[in-house]
């Protein structure tokens, strides 16, 4: 085996990238990658493949005290080999072509059999002086024994370890040795980048970027953990070779993934180490190797033993060291990565290795700080403490979801109003606190919103016959015992450059199973058709319908050898390609079916795929992909825009509205539209949705936002109403109207008032200014708008429209019907929300937070169950959050809190609620129009104030209701509604005056009677 078959002896090899994502389309399956370095297998998390980053450039060229002539070398480069005779002049030569050229190559060679060797000592005779090979007397079975004997023979001043299947970048000795150089390091480590040799697209990905950003030099590990618990390489950094000599620093030997424990001795004893953002070596992936490395061989239980062996050495050595606030940060890793990766493989092994496996675990769990536990994502925490507990029966279902995230694999139960993965250990405090999934918010989604497990339970095959049949998990019972239930089988080509054509079959039996919904068919697989050669794969999925509403499956093959057998097939383009198909388990879990082709024949038909004949026809194929991509992209529909649309006539009497981007029908461009509806007017409506068109009236053309449909209408519309922006890049035309509504009045800094707008480019706020540019009128509903946003935004005197907003209109017309009447009238949304006539409503509407990338879910600064327990007796809380995030409640507040989120129009909640709970929303001016208590629950004053944005004003001075910074202050604020409400009743009136003067509930009537007055019928 080669080197880059054995590197798992010298690394951890834990794939950082998070398991279990699934592929937008559950059926797109990648297949393994291929293992790299020592043994890594994926990328690191939230890095996509793509071309790297131009280098930097390589720094001035050195001339301090590093070398001292011919027999002592900047640089020592050892190059450890074992049977890859094809590849070490490749390495070697990325060391002699380094722009530093004081640099020796120390070649080691671990016994190889393929004449290694004898290329090693060539190439030492080809370059006298600047390459020496030696050759261990036995061969090792790692690269410890190898590196060590390089640290011995290396004259260097520095040193860095490359492995013969690999390079370095041509500056990256330069670089390295510049910066121990200057910062007097022990240590310099770089950026390393994983080249994928088998990909066509030259696919790159950097090795956990976000570490080598900038330039760096620390005193302590301590003072950046990430760096030993990721980043475990030996191979992308310089070592001062005196540091290594002092300190006894060598690899283990006899024991895999010694890069592991030698990385954390070097970090945890240099004194000194400087990260460089400089890409110094390329490791080069070969997704395609025919031979497994150690890493992926995980049916070996010796795999598992020394990674724990060495995982328990470097444990000890950060105890020795001092440095247990890195145990911590290496604990949470351990759960997220590293026992993942054995996890995934437990479904498939018997149970002597899986009880073999647990008892090797379990001794390592004990060890492990349990708040670990919590920073570990829910499934990774249950998975390892349902394997410490040795709970196979809950476990394995478990780790089905760790390979296919989102997947729901557990039926959960309800207990005490919060939601746990399974019955079992509840007892147990610490038990129940992991198993506890309440906050993941399973019991809120309905059905067509949840990946359910389907876990294939018999597989028979008969002639071209499979009968199949399953289970899949009814988790808290989401699918009643009455629905109305049926099944379609889906068989697709896994490559959907060549998905030609779907083949379906309907599910013979469906029935309801307690815990489960039970399912048998057959499916005649003589009538797929693949094309073959291109479609060699095909995966299954079912899709299940209950009561109309369609979810997904795809068919868990749980148990090893469960599907076996190989069928007839008929491939279009000839049975020379294939006549057999054969049922194999993905990587996921997953059951999925692989053409068998005649191996003669086979080899005549890849000869013809790779000729010229082939490679002619993948290439057309490939460039037709390439167009197809190309006129679908948002580039090609902006020209589209321009160049075709725009040319085509304005269409009088066409109104394109779209509110929050299309999320939502919403807002004032739905009160302008409704009362454009109530005036009988004559005109074509066109409203854009983003996502679903649920919600979204019946008597207007829907068109889905960016599509063609849009675009068309935008380019041809006579008037555009939104309340936030259409696409940036559309231009308007000059005989197009746009009437920009707006959603709020601002409280926090817009526009150019933004330091953040303030620090772009000219030529980026020339842009930014164009886009606003574009609104011919903007609706302001007070003088405060005029000094705040017509001024951020750089709008003219004639643009704006003093009307109020016409979303406002029903708060207003609220009021004034309550001060005639002399009492409040509900409507039906109290009851639609199930609201009892007896309890008074409040209001949670906070304003917009970031989160981290991808996560919109926003976490409540208030204990709902808290408030639910105090207040419940006399108040409904209804919950909802910005659009762009989202919020979820535990069953135990059921009732008395209420997520009212999608909705998609906050005005009908402010009418019907008898106060509001906001922070800086702008929902406090719209809501001030009805004269009813507000509360600032401003938890995070200091920081949204002075650290983010700013505001206009000091809503502690001016707010018209309470400000509260505690949950404490909160409930003592909320204990009377009627006591705020006149405590606050001037406070409220000059905030309306000052903030909604033009608010007088004409604001839709003004605008249509401006604008679209001569539509009216006769």
């Amino acid at each position: 085996m080669n080197v880059d078959q054995r590197r798992a002896f010298a690394e951890h090899g834990a794939e950082p990238a998070a398991p279990g994502t699934e592929p937008a389309d559950p059926g797109a399956e990648p297949s393994r990658p291929g293992d790299g370095p020592s043994g890594h297998r994926t990328e690191p998390p939230g890095q996509g493949a793509g071309p790297s980053e131009r280098t930097p450039e390589p720094v001035a060229s050195t001339t301090g005290s590093a070398g001292s002539g011919p027999d002592r070398p900047a640089v020592s480069v050892v190059v450890i080999v074992y049977n890859d005779a094809a590849r070490l002049p490749t390495a070697v030569r990325s060391v002699l072509d380094q722009t530093l050229h004081d640099v020796e190559v120390v070649v080691v060679d671990d016994r190889s059999t393929d004449g290694s060797y004898e290329v090693a000592r060539g190439l030492a005779a080809a370059h006298p002086g600047r390459v020496r090979a030696y050759q261990l007397p036995e061969n090792s079975g790692g690269c410890g024994a190898p590196r060590n004997r390089g640290i011995t023979e290396a004259r260097g001043t520095y040193l860095l370890f490359l492995d013969s299947d690999d390079v370095l970048e041509p500056n990256a000795c330069r670089n390295m040795l510049e910066a121990a150089e200057v910062t007097g390091a022990d240590l310099v480590s770089g950026l390393c980048v994983r080249v994928h040799v088998d990909s066509r697209t030259g696919k790159e990905v950097k090795w956990y970027p976000w570490l080598y950003e900038r330039t760096r030099t620390l005193e302590s590990i301590s003072e950046l953990p990430d760096l030993l618990v990721f980043d475990t390489l030996s191979t992308n950094k310089c070592y001062r070779r005196r540091f290594l000599l002092d300190e006894g620093l060598r690899f283990p030997v006899g024991i895999h993934y010694e890069d592991l424990l030698f990385s954390a001795q070097a970090y945890a004893t240099a004194r000194r180490i400087t990260l460089i953002p400089n890409r110094v070596y390329d490791w080069r992936v070969a997704d395609k190797a025919a031979a497994k490395s150690i890493s992926n061989r995980r049916d070996e239980i010796a795999n598992f033993t020394h990674r724990m062996e060495i995982h328990r050495r470097v444990d000890q050595l950060l105890a020795d060291k001092g440095l247990l606030e890195l145990k911590f940060a290496k604990d949470v890793k351990f759960l997220k990565h590293d026992l993942v990766l054995h996890m995934r493989e437990l479904p498939f092994r018997d149970a002597a290795f899986r009880e073999e496996f647990a008892a090797i675990a379990r001794q390592y769990l004990e060890s492990i700080d349990r708040a670990a536990f919590d920073e570990a994502e829910p499934i990774h925490a249950i998975c390892a403490y349902l394997l410490q507990v040795s709970d196979w029966d809950n476990l394995l279902p478990a780790v089905d979801t760790l390979a296919n995230r989102d997947k729901i694999s557990s039926p959960l139960v309800e207990r005490d109003g919060r939601v746990y993965w399974c019955a079992e250990h509840l007892d147990d405090p610490f038990g129940r606190h992991v198993l506890d999934v309440t906050d993941l918010g399973h019991h809120v989604k309905p059905v067509d919103k949840m990946f359910l497990r389907n876990v294939l339970t018999s597989y028979e095959s008969t002639g071209g016959t499979v009968r199949l049949a399953g289970r899949i998990t009814n988790p808290l019972g989401v699918i009643p015992p009455g629905a109305r239930l049926t099944g379609e089988l889906e068989f697709y080509a896994r490559r959907p450059g060549v998905r030609f054509q779907t083949f379906r079959f309907p599910v013979a039996t469906v029935w309801h199973a307690g815990e489960s919904v039970a399912w048998e068919t057959s499916a005649d697989l003589t009538a797929v058709r693949p094309l073959g050669i291109v479609d060699a794969v095909w995966d299954v999925r079912l899709r299940l319908d209950v009561d109309g509403v369609r979810t997904t499956t795809r068919l868990t093959a749980a148990e090893p050898d469960l599907a076996v057998g190989r069928l007839p097939v008929r491939p279009r383009l000839t049975r020379l390609v294939a006549d057999r198909i054969e049922p194999v388990v993905s990587s996921r879990g997953h059951l999925s079916f692989r053409l068998v082709p005649d191996k003669k024949t086979n080899v005549l038909v890849q000869r013809g795929v790779h000729g010229r004949a082939g490679t002619l026809a993948k290439t057309s194929y490939r460039k037709a992909r390439s167009l197809r991509k190309k006129l679908a992209s948002g580039e090609t529909k902006i020209r589209l825009y321009h160049e075709v649309f725009s040319r085509l006539p304005v269409r009088k009497g066409l109104v394109v509205f779209e509110s929050h981007l299309g999320r939502q029908y919403s807002d004032s461009p739905r009160a302008i539209y409704e009362e454009m509806r109530r005036q009988g007017l004559e005109f074509q409506a066109v409203w854009a949705y983003a996502g679903t068109p649920a919600g979204f009236p019946d008597d207007a053309t829907l068109v889905r936002r960016w599509s063609l449909p849009y675009l068309r209408a935008l380019a041809q519309a006579e008037f555009w109403v939104d309340n936030q922006s259409y696409p940036l890049k559309l231009a308007k035309r000059p005989d197009t109207t746009y009437i920009q509504t707006w959603h709020g009045s601002a409280l926090k800094r817009m526009g150019f008032d933004e330091a953040e707008w303030k620090l772009k480019s000219r030529e980026e706020q020339a842009q930014q200014q164009r886009t606003l540019d574009r609104f011919d009128r903007f609706l302001i509903r007070s003088e405060h708008d005029v000094r705040t946003l017509a001024r951020a935004f750089r709008l003219q005197e004639r643009a704006l429209l003093r009307v109020g907003y016409p979303r406002n209109d029903a708060l207003v017309q609220a009021r004034q019907r309550e001060e005639a009447d002399g009492r409040r009238e509900r409507g039906p949304l109290a009851a639609e929300l199930g609201i009892p006539e007896d309890k008074q409503i409040l209001l949670y509407a906070p304003t917009f937070r970031k989160r981290g990338s991808g996560q919109r879910r926003f976490e409540l600064p208030f204990d709902v169950e808290r408030f639910a327990e105090a207040f419940g007796d006399r108040y409904v809380l209804l919950v909802r959050s910005h659009y762009l995030n989202h919020v979820v409640l535990p069953p135990s507040v059921r009732g008395r809190v209420i997520d009212v989120t999608a909705h998609h129009d906050v005005t009908p909640l402010l009418a019907l609620s008898d106060g509001l709970i906001t922070d800086y929303s702008s929902v406090m001016f719209d809501y001030a129009l009805l004269d009813r208590p507000l509360f600032f629950f401003v938890y995070d004053y200091d920081a949204y104030v002075h650290e983010d944005r700013g505001t206009y004003f000091d809503l502690l001075e001016r707010a018209p209701g309470p400000v509260v910074r505690t949950e404490d202050e909160l409930h003592a604020a909320l204990a009377s509604l009627e006591k705020q409400t006149v405590k606050y009743a001037p406070r409220r009136e000059q905030f309306t005056a000052e903030f909604g003067e033009y608010d007088q509930g004409t604001a839709a009537r003004s605008v249509v009677d401006q604008f679209f007055g001569p539509w009216r019928r006769g």
